[in-house]
């Protein structure tokens, strides 16, 4: 039988979502929490695999059982008892064995911090930029890249991925306070340090040291090399899925 579970965590201590050989990973502490729970060990596959130091304010995924959960709502009392304080689940609940948390989901959304100036309070969770940006043109960017679909330049180097093609439905700066943008960018699917690497190159357009029609050049090259640098991890969040209906 097949639960879904959905949590959230700060990422900061963690070696990225995915089970490491020799560092802690956020997937090996909720299987182990899981097993003990449940009495046996618990395979758990995720949406996705976060990089090091990445948040998520939503996260979903999946574990099978030989027998029912007789308790939803304890099991995720007992869980968030037992699990490190940075991470929290807020829901498990019953699907049909051919629903996929990871090959089920036809769209993520990732958020991305970024504050002008030095802002103690928002250092943890946002990146700090030393120089003002041109946030309209890095919207005129961001906009154009829904023209695309092969995003080999925004995409790490030696993957496993089968395929460079995602669909970006959704891509944005917007203020969120004094000093501080959030972008939010939506996809069937992300690449391995995409988000960051889109990041950084937008802001470089916004440094004004490339034009909005060299940005797209970038993503027509599919040359990782011709990218702005990936942004810090500390800034990014996975914040939602979407699934079908039942």
């Amino acid at each position: 039988m097949r639960y879904f579970l959905q949590l959230s965590y700060d990422g900061t201590r963690y070696h990225g979502w995915q089970v490491q050989p020799h560092s802690t990973s956020v997937q090996e502490t909720l299987q182990h929490a899981l097993g003990t729970l449940l009495r046996r060990p618990v395979d758990v596959t995720g949406a996705g695999r976060t990089d090091t130091g990445v948040h998520a304010r939503m996260m979903v995924a999946h574990f099978d059982v030989e027998m029912p959960v007789a308790d939803e709502g304890q099991l995720v009392y007992k869980l968030n008892r037992l699990l490190p304080c940075d991470i929290a689940v807020q829901r498990v609940w019953p699907v049909g064995d051919d629903l996929h948390a990871r090959f089920s989901a036809y769209s993520r959304t990732y958020h991305y911090f970024l504050h002008v100036g030095k802002q103690p309070f928002r250092r943890h969770y946002s990146w700090q930029v030393f120089t003002d940006l041109d946030f309209d043109r890095m919207n005129r960017a961001a906009l154009r890249m829904m023209q695309y679909t092969d995003f080999t330049s925004f995409s790490k180097l030696n993957t496993d991925q089968k395929t460079n093609i995602c669909h970006i439905t959704e891509a944005r700066w917007e203020p969120v306070g004094e000093g501080c943008w959030r972008f939010t960018v939506t996809a069937n699917r992300f690449l391995r340090n995409m988000v960051r690497a889109i990041v950084g190159t937008l802001v470089e357009v916004g440094r004004g040291r490339m034009t909005v029609d060299e940005f797209c050049q970038v993503i027509e090259r599919k040359n990782r090399c011709s990218a702005g640098e990936s942004v810090p991890a500390h800034g990014l969040f996975l914040v939602d899925i979407k699934y079908p209906e039942p």
